[in-house]
């Protein structure tokens, strides 16, 4: 099954979904098995690999590297064109809808357009919403775009529901890395009831509270980073071998 079809399946069913994003800038390679033992049989459901600033090809060896611990589907979450491998199954085709700079906007896509064009990767268009999660966030940096205030509900949920019109097949709402603060359950919940495309959710999961409340106002897709990055046992903490519907 195709990745985009898993993710819509599930959230049709009502069956939540984990991945993991593991930054080719911060982990180490002798880790990894290591890390996929814990992951192993830990409710993960897919492996996102990416971030905002990562050097050329270090994407590509770490794709290759995960390849020998998991069979789970590698999909990318690209910082910039750069960092596409062919390796992967998936790439989430990033746009940073809350920003105005168009190079993350358009640029950044038509510059990734020739390496997709030789690829087998499946392509999802996803809409990207950078929330103000307590902190200035890497993503925040490199872009050069502010990211829109959690407090500000509205324009959140206009945002994403511009993306879908635009043709998204994804929103992503995200907090940025090693965020103080998640999104808020009522931000989820608000633009979960606008859309009637799948939510994914990402950016300061720290807890088991955290992760379920994501789950019960509407993500279906929740992605843990920096928490699995600083303590590998994070996972068996917080999903328990089971999936938090």
């Amino acid at each position: 099954m195709r990745i985009y079809d898993q993710i819509v399946t599930s959230s049709q069913q009502g069956r939540k979904l984990l991945a993991i994003l593991l930054d080719p800038d911060k982990v180490e390679e002798n880790h990894l098995e290591h890390m996929f033992n814990r992951i192993a049989n830990s409710g993960v459901d897919m492996i996102f690999v990416g971030g905002s600033s990562v050097e050329e090809k270090m994407t590509d060896n770490l794709v290759l590297k995960i390849r020998e611990y998991s069979e789970l589907p590698v999909v990318l979450f690209p910082g910039n064109y750069e960092q596409i491998s062919v390796h992967a199954d998936a790439i989430l085709f990033l746009s940073l809808i809350s920003g105005r700079n168009p190079e993350y906007l358009i640029e950044q896509q038509i510059k990734a357009v020739p390496h997709l064009q030789k690829s087998n990767l499946e392509i999802i268009p996803t809409g990207y919403i950078l929330i103000d999660g307590g902190k200035e966030t890497a993503v925040q940096r490199v872009s050069e775009t502010k990211p829109i205030s959690a407090q500000n509900v509205e324009e959140i949920s206009q945002t994403a529901v511009a993306g879908m019109y635009l043709g998204k097949k994804l929103i992503y709402l995200e907090a940025g890395s090693g965020a103080a603060t998640p999104v808020l359950p009522e931000v989820i919940k608000s633009v979960k009831k606008a859309l009637n495309i799948p939510l994914i959710v990402g950016g300061g999961i720290r807890s088991k509270s955290s992760l379920a409340k994501a789950y019960e106002n509407g993500a279906d897709l929740v992605v843990i980073g920096t928490a699995f990055e600083e303590n590998v046992e994070f996972l068996e903490k917080i999903v328990n071998n089971e999936h938090i519907c």
